[in-house]
């Protein structure tokens, strides 16, 4: 009986410690990410290239006209970004004009 609990203990312990170990993977996965993102962002530098960003119906119109939340709920609609997502890129849209 007394073994039977030690081996629960221990393996409770053990999934305990691989539940703590999981976010240490996912922060090394970020910073992996923003290294390679921040490396490709270099290359296509060097190349010249241009990215233009993802083609948005409607958001371009509404900004040359002047109505910002209108081109703020046609971003949101073409991307499904939550509102504070969809304004940071229509107000980077709106100064890159």
């Amino acid at each position: 009986m007394e073994a039977t609990l030690v081996v629960l203990l221990l393996l409770v312990v053990a999934l305990l410690g691989a539940q703590l170990s999981v976010p240490a993977r996912r922060d090394g996965t970020a910073a992996r990410l923003t290294e390679i993102e921040r490396r490709l962002q270099l290359v296509m530098d060097h190349l010249g290239v241009v990215d233009d960003g993802p083609a948005l119906p409607g958001v371009r119109e509404h900004l040359a006209r002047g109505e910002k939340i209108k081109a703020i709920k046609a971003y949101r609609a073409a991307t499904g970004a939550d509102l504070k997502t969809a304004k940071e890129a229509v107000e980077a849209m709106a100064g890159q004009r």
